[in-house]
Parts: C-alpha cells; sequence; structure tokens
C-alpha cells in the first residue's frame, strides 16, 4: 500500500511539474532582469513587499475553510441566470476622450489620440486551465479583433484574471508597447513580445506617453504570481495624467495609506477606477470591501468613482450582482458620482453629467 501511494504521488508531481511547463504559466524573471529587481527598494528577501504588514488572510480565518467553502458552499446567484446586457460600440471610431469598459478589470481609454488598453481578458476565462473560471454568459461579447491599433497595453500585475496569455498572444501585432510592473515583462518575452516593446517600471515612476500625457507608476496593496511562487514580480497601480484631467487605474488593491499619499501628491483626480468585487473579509487586506473602496475614492480626492473588478468572473464568495448593489446602498450616504456602464457602453471622461442606469438591477431578476 506504501508503495502504491507513492507511486501515485511521484505521478501526480511529474504531472504537475509538466503541465505547469505550458507556456500561459509565463516565465519567472532571470538574468539581468532579476538583477535589476533586487536592487528596488521594495524587493527584500526574496520578493516584492507591500508597503504595509499584508496578511494572506485575515486573523481568524484558515486556508482549509476557504478552501471548503469554494468547493462545497452554496453561494446564490453566483452566475448570472441570464445573458447580461451589453451595448455595441465600434472601438475603431471612439471619439477623444472616452472609455469602454468589457468587464471585471478590462476597459479601452482613448484620450489625446492615444489608445491605451488596460488589463485585456478576452479569453473567454480567468484561469490556466480550461474549462475553468469562464466568462458569465453576455460578459464576453468583445474580443480581440474588434479592437483598434492599442499605443499602450497596460498590465496591472500577473494573476490570471489580469494578465491572459491568449489574449496578449493575439494582440501581440496590435500592440505598440507594453508598460508593466519590474519583472512582468518575463512573460511577455516567453510569449513572442521584443524586448524593446516592453516597459517595466518600479513604484513612483513615471513614463513619457506624449507630449501631453504622462503615466506615474504607483504602488497598490496586492501580491502577483501565476504558479507556486508568490511576489517575484510587481503589481502596481497607475495614474494617467493629460492635461486638464487625471485617471486613476487602480488594479488590484486592498485598502491602505498609499491612496491617500496618492490623493495628496495628485489629487483632485478626475475618475478613479478601483477595484469593487471578488472580496471577502478573509482576504480584506488585498481587495477593498465596498465600504473601503468608497473611502479610497476619497482619500484619492476623485471626482467621480469607477467600480469595476466584477460583473465577468465569479472568483469571491458573493452573488454577482452584489459589488455594485453594495457600493451603490453605501453611496448614498457619501454621494460619489458613481460611473457604472454596461459593458460595451461609452463613458465619456469630460462630461462629469453622464448618468448611468443601475443596469445589475434589471439583470438579477
Amino acid at each position: 500500500m506504501i508503495i502504491i501511494v507513492l507511486v501515485g504521488v511521484t505521478i501526480l508531481t511529474v504531472a504537475t511539474i509538466l503541465f505547469m511547463r505550458q507556456p500561459q504559466f509565463g516565465k519567472a524573471p532571470s538574468g539581468k532582469r532579476l538583477e535589476r529587481i533586487m536592487q528596488s527598494p521594495n524587493y527584500k528577501d526574496g520578493a516584492f513587499q507591500n508597503l504595509s504588514f499584508t496578511p494572506s488572510l485575515t486573523e481568524g480565518y484558515s486556508f482549509t475553510k476557504i478552501f471548503y467553502d469554494f468547493l462545497f458552499k452554496k453561494i446564490p446567484d453566483s452566475v448570472p441566470k441570464d445573458k447580461l446586457p451589453s451595448v455595441r460600440t465600434d472601438l475603431r471610431n471612439l471619439p477623444d476622450d472616452a472609455l469602454v469598459w468589457f468587464g471585471h478589470s478590462s476597459y479601452l481609454i482613448r484620450t489625446q489620440g492615444l489608445n491605451i488598453l488596460v488589463d485585456p481578458v478576452f479569453s473567454g476565462r480567468a484561469s490556466p486551465v480550461p474549462g475553468f473560471t469562464k466568462a458569465f454568459n453576455g460578459a464576453d461579447v468583445y474580443n480581440v479583433a474588434d479592437l483598434p491599433e492599442i499605443d499602450y497595453l497596460l498590465i496591472s500585475h500577473d494573476h490570471y484574471d489580469h494578465l491572459d496569455h491568449q489574449t496578449v498572444k493575439e494582440l501581440k501585432n496590435k500592440v505598440g508597447k507594453v508598460i508593466c510592473g519590474l519583472g512582468v515583462g518575463a512573460h511577455l518575452e516567453h510569449w513572442g513580445y521584443p524586448a524593446d516593446r516592453i516597459i517595466e517600471k518600479d513604484w513612483d515612476e513615471t513614463v513619457q506617453l506624449a507630449p501631453d500625457v504622462r503615466l506615474h507608476t504607483l504602488p497598490a496593496r496586492h501580491f502577483s504570481g501565476r504558479g507556486f511562487r508568490r511576489n517575484n514580480t510587481l503589481w502596481m497601480s497607475c495614474l494617467l495624467e493629460m492635461p486638464g484631467q487625471k485617471i486613476f487605474i487602480g488594479g488590484d488593491s486592498g485598502y491602505d495609506t498609499h491612496f491617500a499619499r496618492i490623493g495628496k501628491q495628485y489629487g483632485p483626480i478626475d475618475l478613479a477606477i478601483l477595484e469593487n468585487g471578488q472580496y471577502n473579509k478573509a482576504w480584506q487586506a488585498i481587495h477593498c470591501l465596498p465600504e473601503e473602496v468608497l473611502k479610497a475614492a476619497h482619500d484619492l480626492q476623485a471626482r467621480r468613482l469607477m467600480p469595476v473588478h466584477s460583473a465577468k468572473f465569479a472568483l469571491g464568495l458573493h452573488a454577482w450582482y452584489e459589488p455594485l448593489c453594495e457600493v451603490s446602498r453605501l453611496n448614498q450616504a457619501i454621494h460619489m458620482p458613481l460611473v457604472t456602464p454596461m459593458i460595451g457602453e461609452v463613458v465619456y471622461l469630460r462630461d462629469s453629467t453622464q448618468t448611468f442606469t443601475s443596469w445589475w438591477e434589471s439583470a438579477r431578476q
């Protein structure tokens, strides 16, 4: 019996190692890229670190209980019953100062004649394994073929719901430059992107996108990794700054003091795009709860808030519509102007009077 168990474990181990050599898992930084990483003030003891102590789980919670809940706990309405509503927009002819959201944390920004694409996931899943973590019905109505030529592809971090192997491969001939955190370029080079098209940045650096457009790479409170090893690449938020307008691109982040610091340095910010979804008190340090999303927007001195990271994948233990319902309910006491478009609906970045329907309310019926 012991021999049978050992043989079984050996076979499973070998199979796992071989499977994780597939290209979608990416590649760890090495050589000169790793040497540069090791010089970062945010890299210590062999890994990138958050600015504040960031536990993987909130005190009182266990991985065993969370794993059990993911496998066996019934979450009502975790997936929409029907096809989600969307708007069909000609992305190749967007007006300047416009944004189109594709669900979760993927969106296209058109400003100052530039097309900037953020964290695109068009493969229909947020997993390295086919058939797992599939996009909701109606949430994957756009694909790479619909996109215009992309001047800058912005990747906030290397998790599968933000850096999608299939999408990035299909985008390769459409993208001018990629901007990402330190180390993430190793994945991109492994997938065929030339090194001279990849701009890797640490926190608190600036990239000049055009004469009047700058991108500031800033901290976030999160983690990284596409395999067993965590935090060998850098996660980040960004501030897009152009004449008369500032947009905060939040990536994934738990609540922390960096929001107030960024607000003090760059505020007021015209639009804050913040993750609001796939949260849980068990992992509160790395994903904001709805009340913290509103608090972060206040800290950023935001004039408008666009909550994202929802309405495409079931990665948290809540109903698919809960994030938008909760942030809207809590906002009744605050009155922060919310930007909540349907997938594909055009957001006019300089029109602070634009209003949006509570489309998730009718979709949840």
